[in-house]
């Protein structure tokens, strides 16, 4: 039998809320469901918000009673927040995060590198906001109770999985026993430490660092930027390096990595922790001021994936498909780009839109996308904690030669987490014109913003199925345009057109935005008119055309959704 926490943790900021288990003698017999979500953690929840928007609904089981324990994620990139506004968090999230688009490094008291990141005028979101992961649990929590698609059900643990060609059983127990619910198709989204991937025997592929970092939240004072700071070689942990992020409500994340050899259970010592910190802060020139602990944790880096998401009747997602480096802010916005994907992905095949070879493009598509954030996060693992005496010998060289040669600084450079671009991908259209533009958002990439208005962008119109850039000034789309999208939308394709160029409104489409200035055409590489882009349901490029036609629309919608 199953028994949850059912004490709130404590916190000198948040108020944790104990939510009561769902038990299924309160509830009818359970028919078969179309998804069931093992996990509530972000990568489950915007699986569930994304399926809701594209009319699929779910089932979300969790062990916890609450949301996870700690600040955890912190850092959430632009194209998360992009996300998150698809599923309708990114206003709260945006209300009381920190925005940034600084980071430092110092090396014997000296910033040997300021890293500044792109933001421009087409941009809603700053590159980088700060705000604790209870908060954006909550906001999508109360996203999903408001949804009428999403059943969730707290106290839920899944123990066992037993799977059929059309079907998976799962058995769920409780805190009043066992029940077990049948799905079509169960998400695994339980974590880093997944039990469904550990009873399946999947075996993830990559590498494990050596060495222990140590994440301590503490309430503090400091008349510091929100920016992110970072410390090399400093005296009070030489060899070592030292991170710092200022959170809302006077919480500043100092996170540190241990010295070889020292355990995770003497690190989490008070006097220990109390020593770091307070040498920390000394190095800062905060000798003293006081502060107060609320959590601290410790981890290890690790970069490891799944080969395949996709195992029969369960699809892998988030920390249960891949374990990354918190280095470069990859945990969390990588698991929202997962469920995104997966979302569209399996509500196509959901609905007989396309058929299971669009579940293969996902897990290809994510797989590869989790295995160049490898390989960049791998760079800076190895810059931030050296595995080798080799590796440090080259670090400390560069450290050494960035106090007065300033070709070394951008070495320093943490490899921020970006959206992947699905340059290969199997949905790609082969016979539109990608090659041929100078600029613009190419195959695979997600779509560039466009302020339209005091608050009115872009990214606020697309998303939940697929959006036709086409550049016009006529007062019309062409007639066998018109015909193949009325075509698509008659079999049950979410097409939209957006019409750009043109002073009114364009005859066959959705929406249209003048572009008296060419500021749009510009960024997206258009030189007249007739040319035009399709986007997947996550925004992604997957055909643009200097000149289109109906032929060409049609094979590029016939190559997104493979049967």
């Amino acid at each position: 039998m199953h028994l949850p926490t059912t004490e709130a943790r404590p916190s000198i900021y948040y108020d944790y809320q104990v939510f009561e288990p769902w038990l299924a003698s309160a509830h009818p017999k359970q028919d078969r469901k179309r998804v069931v979500i093992a996990g509530s953690g972000p990568a489950g929840m915007v699986a569930a918000l994304e399926l809701a928007r594209h009319g699929v609904p779910s089932v979300v089981v969790t062990s916890e009673l609450q949301v996870s324990q700690g600040s955890r994620a912190i850092v959430f990139t632009r194209r998360s927040m992009e996300i998150l506004q698809q599923v309708g968090v990114a206003d709260r999230m945006t209300e009381n995060g920190l925005p940034w688009r600084f980071g430092n490094s110092y090396y014997r008291g000296q910033r040997v590198f300021r890293m500044e990141a792109p933001h421009d005028g087409d941009d809603r979101f700053f590159p980088m906001l700060n705000i604790q992961q209870q908060y954006m649990e909550e906001y999508l929590i109360d996203a999903c109770a408001a949804n009428p698609l999403i059943d969730f059900r707290w106290g839920n643990k899944v123990v066992k999985v037993e799977q059929e060609p059309d079907f998976a059983r799962v058995e769920v127990d409780t805190p009043e026993g066992p029940y077990w619910l049948e799905t079509e198709w169960l998400v695994a989204a339980d974590g880093g430490r997944s039990g469904i991937r550990t009873a399946m025997d999947l075996q993830m592929e990559g590498a494990s660092y050596e060495g222990f970092f140590v994440i301590a939240d503490i309430k503090i004072d400091l008349p510091l930027p929100t920016e992110r700071l970072a410390y090399f070689d400093p005296d009070w942990n030489p060899g070592n390096t030292i991170l710092m992020h200022r959170e809302p409500h006077g919480i500043w994340r100092v996170d540190y990595q241990l010295p070889a050899g020292e355990t995770p259970e003497d690190a989490l010592k008070p006097e220990s922790l109390k020593a770091r910190i307070d040498a920390q802060l000394a190095m800062i020139g905060h000798a003293g001021t006081p502060w107060e602990m609320d959590w601290c944790s410790v981890y290890s880096a690790r970069t490891l994936t799944l080969p395949d998401y996709v195992h029969g009747r369960v699809i892998f997602t988030g920390d249960a498909a891949h374990l990354l480096p918190i280095f470069g802010v990859r945990g969390a916005n990588t698991g929202f780009q997962d469920s995104q994907s997966l979302a569209w992905h399996l509500a196509f095949v959901l609905k007989g839109l396309a058929g299971r070879k669009l579940l293969d493009n996902h897990s290809a598509e994510r797989v590869g996308a989790a295995r160049e954030i490898i390989e960049e996060a791998g760079k800076s693992t190895r810059f931030m904690a050296p595995p080798s005496e080799g590796f440090r010998l080259l670090r400390d060289a560069v450290l050494s030669l960035s106090l007065t040669e300033e070709f070394v600084r951008p070495l320093y450079h943490w490899r921020t987490s970006r959206p992947h671009e699905y340059t290969d991908s199997m949905l790609n259209c082969p016979g539109d014109d990608n090659a041929l533009f100078v600029h613009g958002p190419a195959h695979g990439a997600p779509p560039q913003n466009i302020r339209l208005a005091a608050n009115d962008y872009l990214l606020d119109h697309l998303g939940g199925g697929f959006d036709l850039l086409y550049f016009t000034e006529a007062n019309a789309l062409p007639e066998p345009l018109q015909s193949v999208v009325a075509a698509a939308r008659e079999r049950g394709v979410p097409l939209r057109v957006i019409a750009i160029g043109a002073a009114s409104p364009v005859v066959g489409a959705d929406l249209t935005f003048a572009d008296a200035d060419g500021h749009f055409r510009h960024r997206y590489g258009v030189q007249a008119s007739g040319a035009g882009y399709l986007l997947r349901p996550d925004q992604h490029v997957c055909a643009r055309w200097l000149t289109l036609d109906a032929t060409r629309l049609q094979a590029a919608l016939s190559t997104a959704l493979p049967q």
